[in-house]
């Protein structure tokens, strides 16, 4: 496994991962919990929000990065973060891992790799949010295993 920087090659890919990972949350956890109404207007596009998103996640002019692990030359993995250098704090903004991945060290070097480049640029800690859901289990493990504390946040919707 080697960990490298975003390259504009990765974009097809890192979407089709990104989809990959998160369409289960998105059809088989949120869409069933809030309906189909809130499901529609909050996230009915939720892959074209994905192919949106992701070209602009890399700008390191803007102190916004993402962090590939490939393995045998394929992209398996990756971590985009970005920094307010003002505040001295780095937020991971998506961490997807391929499937046939997960559960191996992939997430946690990838992790490792962007905590160190954030601490490179001066920041101070680093913020990372996941759902409260059953499908966001694992990523809370992962975090707390990480040493990050979880926030208890609760969020609410209802139709009107």
């Amino acid at each position: 496994m080697q960990i490298r920087s975003y390259v504009d090659g990765d974009l097809a890919r890192l979407v089709d991962l990104t989809i990959e990972t998160f369409g289960p949350f998105f059809e088989e956890s949120f869409r069933p919990l809030v309906g189909d109404l809130i499901f529609t207007r909050r996230h009915g596009d939720w892959r074209g929000d994905y192919r949106r998103q992701l070209p602009g996640l890399h700008d390191p002019a803007a102190h916004k990065y993402v962090a590939v692990a490939e393995v045998d030359g394929v992209p398996v993995a990756y971590v985009a973060w970005h920094l307010d250098t003002e505040r001295r704090q780095a937020t991971v903004e998506l961490l997807a891992v391929a499937r046939e991945h997960r559960r191996s060290t992939i997430a946690t070097e990838l992790c490792e790799h962007a905590f160190a480049a954030m601490r490179t640029e001066g920041a101070q800690y680093v913020e990372i949010g996941t759902g409260g859901d059953a499908f966001h289990a694992p990523a809370r493990a992962f975090y707390e295993s990480l040493g990050c504390v979880k926030l208890p946040v609760a969020v609410y919707f209802r139709e009107l």
